[in-house]
């Protein structure tokens, strides 16, 4: 050993961490041989404590504050020492700083969706992501359970157990709330204080305490927000049967604009796709008097709903199309994409026949005004 070593040796201890670092929770101090001499200055700051730790016995912890370490201040070591009068010369201990500040925006969040019974969707799967803080409170515990011996502990090597630990509490917490997947927004606040409370005890077994919990989103699997979409986009047009007859005067319109061109059979494509829709309405709205035990009587004051026209499917081609109404034919027609020849069929015919040859459909190709009769003679 050195000259300079050995007034190094003699020199009062200054014992101190100052952390530098957003992640360290526990920080083992490095000094000269490991001793300590007798009345060394001992530095705690705000949101640390140092524990001591001998011959790997746990022994004294010290909070925040500034110490000269003497035996009145250490009775444990001064116990596992042997020491009764005071000691006087230097000794050997493991000293650690402990980070007791609060380590914030830890994220967690589901490797795999959770599968639920909703009473909206049935079987649905969700995944859910978020953030939660914890701090240590019981740094003896902490390095006895978890930190051990390490020269430098981390929050990334603790990281892992916490996060399956809060992903566990969550699955459990949405399973049993009984919550309908559409209200979870509504929810996040109680589904996040219950997962706390549940975590706490178990962070208590590391000497940890979780100090926060939060849920940032709770997402749905692509096609079920797809179907919300569309349901919202229904309701927001609101009377299906005004918006469907909307849609069919819209159709007839531009037919009759362009009888002859290629959007005429467009335009009557649109108009049966609006009389189907009609007809679903009225549907609905029969067995909802139905339901309310108004039968098929209609409401006083309002008259029955008209007689349902026939429809027809078409052959084009070899192709079949429609179903169209009478009214449709006629200005199909016109067009000329409707003629004597065109084979029909509807829900009640044996098979196919040309449409001259059904009586409901023959007159469309009879002149609509019959020739004067000649002058009496």
């Amino acid at each position: 050993m050195g000259l300079w070593d050995k007034l190094k040796a003699e020199l009062i201890d200054i014992i101190e961490w100052l952390d530098d670092s957003s992640d360290t929770i526990v920080y083992r101090f490095e000094r000269y041989q490991n001793e300590i001499k007798n009345g060394a200055q001992l530095t705690v700051r705000e949101s640390q404590a140092a524990v001591f730790i001998n011959e790997g016995k746990l022994a004294d912890v010290f909070g925040p504050g500034r110490y000269q370490l003497t035996t009145e201040n250490l009775p444990v070591l001064a116990t596992l020492k042997g020491w009764k009068y005071g000691f006087n010369s230097p000794f050997k201990a493991e000293i650690y700083f402990v980070n007791t500040k609060q380590f914030r925006d830890q994220k967690w969040g589901t490797p795999n969706p959770i599968t639920l019974r909703d009473p909206d969707f049935g079987m649905v799967r969700v995944r859910a992501f978020g953030n939660y803080s914890y701090r240590v409170t019981d740094p003896a515990k902490f390095i006895r359970e978890i930190a051990g011996t390490e020269k430098e502990f981390t929050t990334d090597e603790i990281a892992g157990q916490l996060r399956t630990m809060t992903i566990t509490r969550f699955t459990t917490a949405i399973g049993k709330s009984g919550v309908a997947v559409l209200d979870y927004p509504s929810s996040y606040d109680q589904l996040s204080e219950f997962c706390q409370k549940q975590l706490g005890e178990e962070f208590k077994e590391y000497g940890l305490e979780i100090t926060k919990f939060l849920i940032a989103n709770i997402s749905l699997p692509p096609a079920v927000e797809e179907a919300i979409d569309k349901r919202s986009s229904m309701g927001a047009l609101g009377d299906m049967g005004k918006y469907a007859q909307m849609q069919q005067a819209d159709a007839m319109r531009d037919a009759a604009k362009n009888p002859g061109g290629g959007g005429g059979f467009e335009g009557m494509m649109g108009m049966a796709m609006a009389q189907q829709m009609m007809n679903m309405n009225q549907n609905q709205q029969n067995n909802q008097q139905n339901n309310q035990g108004y039968g098929n009587m209609p409401q006083q004051g309002t008259p029955p709903p008209p007689p349902q026209m026939s429809q027809y499917f078409i052959s084009v081609n070899g192709q079949q199309q429609g179903p169209f109404a009478t009214m449709q034919l006629q200005q199909m027609k016109a067009s000329g994409q409707f003629t004597p020849q065109t084979f029909v069929w509807k829900q009640g015919m044996a098979g196919w026949l040309a449409a001259s040859e059904v009586g409901e459909l023959a007159g469309i190709f009879l002149s609509a005004t019959p020739p004067p009769p000649p002058p009496p003679m």
